[in-house]
């Protein structure tokens, strides 16, 4: 049975739908799987060694040309190859319009939430089979549970497994641990004062691990030099292919990070993760993982340095004494 996944963004829904695949493949190993994503995050499904064949979208770049001749061409393109690939199933794993009518295209059935709990209830009107599930529940366990009443089974909430291990590669100027801060974040509301990344680069130096960060924009670009400017031993990594930076940070002892897709990616591959959120609320949409942890700031509060680095040092412990019990 051929399944299509559709959740086109953003990264960490895409990283949050992982454990569910991992379910259907205990429970289900006659089932193959494609994915529909959008460009930008075509190399973290690649992560996952049960997905098949990734299928793009631009989405965010197709609204920005909507009469451009070349937009209709892709869009075109893609429906032909979706309906080449003849599924059985397609699954909306993200319950907007704009992923249903992306399913739309496979010309295949759809499963979905259903009215009550899909996020814009238009959705529904393109899906073939609709299913209740809680909306209040975190965003992993709503899409397992979707899977398995698409999938006919139930899956076991009691575990939580990704599935995906780090791509290869080796951060050149390191040496020992490395501990990765992920400053960046998509509003500004979310970040972290760049006062507060320096006194962390100086609290893990202290501890043994060489800190390291990365950008992606000029503003990131700006922040991660006055954090190697302040604590010369920090590695900064240049703007670099999402694959890279996900083997980078697979590789590192220790994540600290903002409300970011890539503190996401961290928690999934296992690693011990500390993730800062200042103006969202984690409960639903939080980093999840046997060693992920993360820090609201209380309302007129601020979330400290030595308070972030006293639980990454509690998860490093918790990591050793599961290796060693």
């Amino acid at each position: 049975m051929k399944v299509l996944i559709v959740k086109t963004s953003s990264m960490g829904d895409v990283i949050h739908t992982f454990p569910a695949i991992e379910d259907a493949r205990r429970h289900r190993p006659d089932l193959t799987f494609d994915w529909c994503v959008e460009e930008a995050f075509a190399d973290i499904v690649a992560l996952h060694p049960a997905i098949g064949r990734t299928h793009t979208v631009a989405i965010r770049r197709w609204r920005k040309a909507l009469l451009d001749g070349a937009t209709w061409r892709e869009a075109a393109a893609l429906r032909r190859t979706l309906r080449d690939c003849r599924y059985d199933l397609v699954i909306d794993a993200q319950g907007l319009l704009k992923s249903a009518l992306v399913a739309r295209q496979a010309g295949s059935p759809i499963a979905g939430f259903n009215r009550s709990s899909v996020r814009e209830s238009s959705a529904t009107l393109f899906y073939d089979a609709t299913y209740p599930v809680p909306r209040d529940l975190h965003a992993i366990e709503r899409t397992r549970r979707l899977f398995g009443l698409a999938l006919g089974y139930q899956p076991d909430l009691s575990t939580l497994d990704s599935g995906i291990v780090p791509p290869a590669g080796t951060l050149a100027g390191t040496s020992g641990k490395t501990a990765f801060l992920l400053h960046g974040t998509s509003r500004e509301d979310k970040k972290w004062p760049v006062q507060d990344w320096i006194e962390t680069a100086c609290l893990v130096l202290d501890r043994g691990m060489t800190p390291v960060t990365t950008w992606s924009n000029e503003r990131e670009k700006a922040v991660a030099e006055a954090i190697a400017g302040a604590v010369p031993s920090t590695v900064v990594v240049p703007k670099s292919p999402l694959a890279d930076i996900a083997a980078f940070i697979g590789r590192s002892e220790l994540v600290i990070g903002a409300d970011t897709g890539l503190t996401h990616l961290a928690s999934a591959f296992g690693l011990p993760t500390v993730a800062v959120f200042l103006a969202t609320e984690p409960g639903l949409t939080g980093p999840r993982g046997q060693y992920a942890s993360t820090l609201l700031a209380a309302p007129g509060e601020r979330v400290m340095p030595a308070e972030v680095v006293a639980e990454a040092e509690r998860l490093l412990a918790l990591k050793v004494g599961a290796s060693t019990g």
